[in-house]
């Protein structure tokens, strides 16, 4: 399966979570998004998000500071 990357490094709350929004509206049910970002922000946000929208948190990580999210847009 094809995985979207959605680079939102440098952004502050609430860029990255509105920029996840704006993308998964385009993508098919099922699609998967990987959001980069570096606002620790983003870590809270994007799991809130996902909770209230009902898509799909698959992973979470952290590297040198750039954090990776893994969505699966619900169908």
């Amino acid at each position: 399966m094809t995985e979207t990357i959605l680079d939102v490094k440098g952004m502050s709350c609430p860029l990255p979570v509105l920029r996840t929004n704006k993308i998964l509206r385009g993508l098919s049910g099922g699609a998967r998004l990987r959001v980069l970002a570096t606002d620790r922000a983003a870590v809270a946000d994007m799991q809130a998000f996902c909770r209230e929208t009902g898509h799909a948190l698959l992973a979470m990580s952290e590297d040198a500071g750039v954090f990776s999210f893994v969505i699966r847009k619900k169908a």
